[in-house]
């Protein structure tokens, strides 16, 4: 790896990383199956155990999967950690197509832009 360039090689490793996180969790969740009934009937402690847990809960009907239900904490975490997946993702694509510059020169155009906003 040269010095201020990214190793397209740690980079994949790193997404491969947080992909096994997500599809170690999805398996947990096939624990956390229930019946629409249940959300009907138990909404108030479905609330509570899941803002203590974060795990999502998946509502069947007629023995199908129809929606999955999760804290807003949990939920804005999946979203960040999906973004960043994406950047990611981009990220590879441009290293991969070597569309990237060194740091160096990124480092040396942003300072050239520093003086020039100062001399505003």
């Amino acid at each position: 790896m040269r010095a201020g360039r990214i190793d397209a090689g740690l980079l994949t490793d790193y997404i491969q990383s947080i992909i096994a996180i997500h599809r170690s969790r999805a398996m947990r969740i096939a624990d956390h199956v229930k019946p629409i009934s249940y959300l009907k009937s138990e909404a108030a402690q479905i609330v509570k155990d899941l803002a203590e847990s974060g795990e999502p809960l998946i509502i069947t009907q007629n023995g199908e999967a129809k929606l999955v239900v999760q804290d807003v904490r949990s939920y804005e975490a999946d979203r960040q950690t999906l973004a960043l997946l994406k950047i990611l993702a981009l990220g590879q694509k441009q290293i991969e197509q070597e569309k990237f510059s060194d740091i160096d020169d990124v480092f040396a155009e942003l300072d050239e832009l520093d003086r020039q906003e100062k001399r505003r």
